[in-house]
């Protein structure tokens, strides 16, 4: 399996149990955030069958995406940013719902009902406020032009990840207490749809007052950023551009149509000191709260364990899941499912959630002081080593798939569950967390000498590049603000 597969498993990972709340702060808009409890707030759209999907919809969104990334001066910013944007788009008493998700892809989309979410990697990666306007306008076109009701019933997997999925957990997708891959259906839009929320979002944005070249600015920057992290623009598994395609020609639209509608370039308010001001110090990457990988290695510092997976898988994390690959024919997943205390572990296995399972294969045994138990199973295509640990009362499950199966597969599959132990002070302490500092240049700074500050970062003076939308041989300005990577 390639990188971009590996990419892919990681679109099915867990569905993080987490919980907040909704607080308006701007006439028509909420932003959610965290303190304890589920209470999304329904946008009284004036569409009963909207609303409710938007509600029902909404915490899954929220759980398959990492949680909710509680920022105050960002929910700020991007409260006042919709709200000038809804008063733009003749919807100023239309209330929206905006969430920025805990994960580090790159995304934003809407839901029926007048949901909108932004990532934190969307965040990071934006210049200033007229660009993340831009996103916004294109996402509550959406809304507006009712795009969403069009697809709200769509299932978008890759063939791999119908293929695994469906061989661990059969063909029922409720007894997969994990991999709801339902959620994908909602990041679907067509071409025609696309360039129509471009047109729309491009003129609510100018007529609100920000740049309106900023859309087709962020749609370049998308493109470069992806190739970064993929090698390849067109396969970007569940991010922003697998579902808003940035072609050249789009871009050149997108300017088109600022051109003809707004004028010339110079139009319309960026407000990058703002904007640098309200992101400084957000995390980037994966979220420590979610776990940290170092090589073959994991370590989850909040709950306070860690485990090792055979050398040769390359492991990632993806909206709360961890999942690996080994050459072209083994995979990995580690992730959890709710599991009453009073059932023994070799009865959930045989309770009918796993396709393929032989029975008589299951076996329980303690393993560092923990009640485990593991099965094998088999389809058309996969070989399965399923093992379950309980661990201080909540079940997590190693899923390793095959298509050959070996002793070498089954012995790393039992190495594997031997490896999960607590995890100790030391191992908590090796997590750090990556975060977003914006630094202001100096009179004789460079590209070079800012991205010099990215310690710990790989291939830092690239990223630096990427993230600020310059080019090698640009130069900074002096008294300008550039955003770096550090470790905290």
């Amino acid at each position: 399996m390639t990188a971009k597969l590996l990419h892919r498993l990681a679109v099915i990972g867990l569905l993080a149990l987490l919980a907040g709340c909704s607080s308006v702060l701007g006439p028509g808009v909420a932003v959610t955030q965290t303190n304890g409890q589920m209470a999304p707030l329904v946008s009284e759209t004036g569409e009963p069958d909207d609303d409710i999907i938007g509600a029902r919809e909404n915490p899954k969104i929220i759980a398959s995406y990492g949680g909710i990334y509680s920022d105050r001066p960002a929910e700020i910013m991007l409260a006042q940013i919709v709200s000038k944007l809804l008063s733009a788009a003749d919807q100023p008493n239309t209330k929206f719902t905006v969430t920025i998700l805990d994960s580090p892809i790159v995304n934003a989309f809407a839901l029926p009902g007048g949901y909108i979410y932004v990532t934190r990697g969307i965040l990071a990666l934006a210049n200033d406020q007229s660009e993340l306007a831009a996103v916004l306008a294109h996402e509550i076109s959406h809304v507006i032009l009712k795009h969403a009701q069009a697809r709200s019933n769509r299932i978008k997997t890759t063939a791999l990840v119908d293929k695994v999925v469906s061989g661990v957990f059969g063909d029922d997708p409720s007894t997969d207490q994990s991999a709801n891959k339902a959620q994908l259906s909602l990041a679907a839009f067509s071409q025609a749809q696309e360039l129509a929320a471009d047109k729309e979002g491009i003129m609510i944005s100018g007529k609100a007052g920000f740049d309106p070249y900023a859309a087709s600015r962020f749609l370049a920057a998308m493109g470069r950023f992806a190739q970064y992290t993929s090698g390849d623009v067109a396969d970007q598994g569940a991010d922003f551009l697998s579902s808003h395609p940035s072609t050249p020609d789009r871009i050149q639209k997108a300017t088109q149509i600022a051109q003809t509608t707004f004028g010339a370039p110079g139009t319309g308010a960026q407000d990058r000191p703002d904007y640098m001001g309200a992101i400084d110090g957000m995390v980037y990457g994966d979220s420590p709260q979610q776990g940290a990988i170092s090589g073959q290695r994991f370590v989850q510092p909040g709950l306070k364990f860690t485990f090792t997976v055979p050398p040769g898988y390359n492991l990632s994390m993806s909206n709360g899941a961890v999942v690996g690959v080994a050459g072209d024919g083994e995979a990995v997943r580690f992730d959890s499912a709710t599991v009453p205390a009073n059932v023994a572990l070799s009865d959930y296995l045989k309770s009918g959630w796993i396709a393929g399972l032989d029975a008589n294969t299951v076996q329980e045994q303690n393993v560092n002081g923990f009640e485990t138990a593991s099965g094998v199973a088999k389809t058309d295509q996969w070989n399965f080593r399923v093992e379950v640990v309980r661990y201080n009362g909540q079940v997590y499950r190693f899923i390793f798939a095959a298509r050959i199966d070996s002793e070498l597969f089954a012995r790393g599959a039992d190495q594997t569950i031997h490896s999960f132990r607590a995890a100790s002070p030391a191992d908590v302490a090796q997590v750090h967390t990556l975060k977003v500092k914006t630094v202001t240049a100096g009179p004789v700074d460079s590209a070079d000498s800012l991205a010099r500050k990215m310690g710990g970062v790989a291939d830092a003076t690239n990223l630096f590049y990427i993230l600020n939308n310059l080019y090698p041989g640009d130069s900074v300005v002096a008294g300008q603000q550039y955003k770096v990577v550090v470790v905290n």
